[in-house]
């Protein structure tokens, strides 16, 4: 899945990610609010709460954290290669992105991330 990721993000999108990871309050809301949305259409839900939990981890290094939260910002803004308005295909771009996230850092989201995403999933 990530092999077809290998484009880099837009000087927009980056400047979009930055700006929107400044005040991370209104980024976790904005987060868990579209993830609300569509948390049950996307089958990559777990993953992103699980990225999301281990990038908030006070624990996690700050190289991983970075990594994980562009990805994430990738989700959230709505920059996107292909809109995710679209049927079956909306999300693919997204689903990429995250895939090449967790793919870089897989060693630093551990057990109790993936565990807490579940409950919180569930509670959804």
């Amino acid at each position: 899945m990530t092999e077809g990721f290998s484009a880099r993000f837009s000087r927009e999108e980056m400047e979009a990610i930055r700006k929107s990871l400044r005040d991370e309050a209104k980024f976790g809301a904005d987060f868990m609010g579209r993830l609300k949305r569509v948390a049950k259409r996307i089958p990559f839900a777990e993953d992103l709460l699980a990225a999301w939990f281990c990038a908030r981890d006070p624990a996690t290094p700050r190289r991983v954290r970075m990594t994980l939260l562009a990805a994430l910002g990738y989700f959230v803004l709505p920059v996107d290669a292909l809109p995710d308005i679209m049927p079956l295909f909306g999300f693919t771009d997204d689903a990429a992105v995250i895939a090449a996230a967790i793919a870089a850092v897989a060693g630093s989201i551990t057990v109790e991330h993936r565990e807490r995403a579940k409950q919180v999933l569930a509670e959804l």
